[in-house]
């Protein structure tokens, strides 16, 4: 029921935010009836669906031919209608002031154009800065002027109309507006001050594009770096965390950390091959794959994960599950990474030179009955040796530190991944990104090196981190 209900609460949210990004790049922009207005009509229905399609499609068990053809638009769109919605919402901003500015201007026009109609020729040797400067005729001007000098900017205004007839439908109560400017009565009074000042359709056309195209531009432009960025591969970073207890022989241990590389229907083999010719280039002494690793299951992402076999490091490579193992298959996948060269740690320790490396499963696999278990790993061991614990969430920070670790090795947060995503991610987890202290334990989160849902990443770039561990003794 909750499922449910949060399911149709987000199904009615994007249907909202579809309909206001549609109005703002379609509906004020296009003529209706438009090959351009249908044309963006239709995108405003098919964009949703497919994104719809790309998140579901796995979880209904969709063929995977069929994920991948889902995926990639469908996802991408997700990232594009984020970016789009903040830029026209900075738009909202700039639209009110944009329109009174060309107001102004067009007001200051017509003034010009009705005063150097019935100026004096003793008046023409007066400066034209002053002439300029009068955005309203003076009382004995228009009494002097008559009709004429009412009827000009009603034509300006007429002309203005006209010209925007062909692109959008013009508001019922101008062309009234219009037929009262030029009667008889209208023109033996005083005209309404500054006829252009009132908004009208070419202006508020010209607006609407100008912010829907600089909008539209900050919004793809944000989502094409983001996604070049994926694609290009993760940096390498490089830190060093000093352990009090580390002997003074494991000083300078270099521990290749990567986690959330996400091999699924968009990231596939050669996202997987980048990875490991990353981790391989700086010669780790250990490499540490901490959760999140496939999107799908073996059947399906097998062959792209077979790269992990080249891995290379002096004290092997170790791997503990993530949530998104869970969702795929954790006992196949853990098989299937023993094959591949690797040694999962479920729950485990292995003793390395000076120091203990711990892995436990993730929370997500409570739900079948395979979730961590700190007593199991980290229980009867020497607490007088320095101990590094792998563990994908970084939210059992308080567990390691009551069980001794030293230094907790996570992921899963991304970095926040899609700005501003980063303050909901801070909201869920101690750490975010970067190493951070909690009592005498450290807590590095790495942002990873792949990414979920959206092939994108804005302010959270991907990387692969180099922890080299510093003994106190040394």
């Amino acid at each position: 029921m909750v499922f449910a209900l949060v399911g149709l609460v987000v199904l009615a949210l994007l249907g909202a935010v579809h309909r206001y990004v549609w109005r703002r790049f379609v509906g004020d922009t296009t003529a209706p009836g438009s090959r351009l207005r249908r044309a963006g009509t239709v995108a405003a229905f098919v964009l949703p669906l497919l994104s719809v399609g790309a998140m579901t499609s796995g979880r209904v068990g969709a063929p995977f031919w069929l994920q991948q053809v889902l995926a990639w638009p469908g996802f991408l769109w997700l990232a594009c209608l984020l970016y789009l919605t903040l830029a026209l919402l900075v738009g909202e901003v700039v639209r009110p002031v944009l329109l009174r500015v060309l107001a102004r201007r067009d007001a200051v026009r017509s003034g010009v154009e009705s005063g150097t109609a019935f100026v004096t020729p003793a008046e023409t040797s007066g400066s034209l800065a002053e002439v300029a400067d009068e955005t309203h005729p003076r009382t004995e001007e228009l009494v002097t002027s008559g009709s004429a000098g009412a009827s000009a900017p009603a034509e300006a205004v007429a002309r203005t109309a006209s010209d925007a007839s062909d692109l959008v439908a013009e508001p019922e109560t101008e062309p009234a507006a219009e037929s009262a400017a030029t009667t008889p009565a209208a023109t033996d009074t005083t005209p309404a001050p500054a006829p252009a000042l009132a908004a009208n359709p070419s202006r508020r056309l010209f607006v609407s594009r100008v912010v829907g195209g600089a909008a539209a531009t900050a919004g793809l432009a944000t989502v094409g770096y983001g996604a070049y960025g994926v694609l290009r591969g993760p940096s390498v970073r490089r830190i060093t965390v000093p352990l009090a207890k580390l002997p003074r022989a494991a000083h300078g241990f270099r521990i290749a950390v990567v986690s959330d590389i996400h091999i699924g229907p968009i990231l596939g083999r050669a996202h997987t091959r980048r990875i490991v010719d990353t981790i391989n280039a700086t010669s780790p002494d250990l490499v540490a794959v901490v959760g999140d690793l496939v999107d799908g299951s073996v059947a399906d992402l097998g062959s792209a994960a077979e790269p992990l076999a080249a891995l290379r490091a002096r004290h092997g490579s170790y791997f503990v599950t993530g949530n998104h193992e869970y969702f795929s298959g954790a006992e196949q996948w853990v098989d299937h990474v023993r094959e591949l060269g690797l040694v999962p740690l479920e729950n485990a320790r292995v003793e390395i030179a000076g120091f203990d490396l711990a892995g436990v499963n993730d929370i997500a696999g409570e739900t079948e009955g395979q979730g961590p278990d700190f007593g199991r790993a980290l229980g009867d061991r020497d607490r007088g040796r320095a101990a590094v614990l792998m563990a994908h969430q970084p939210v059992v920070i308080h567990d390691a530190v009551e069980h001794g670790v030293d230094l907790q090795l996570s992921g899963h947060t991304h970095g926040g991944q899609l700005w501003p995503g980063n303050l909901l991610a801070e909201l869920a987890n101690p750490t975010v990104a970067g190493l951070e202290r909690y009592g005498d334990t450290q807590l590095f989160v790495s942002r990873g090196a792949g990414a979920w849902g959206p092939p994108v990443r804005v302010g959270a770039p991907s990387d692969i981190t180099v922890v080299e561990l510093a003994s106190r003794q040394a």
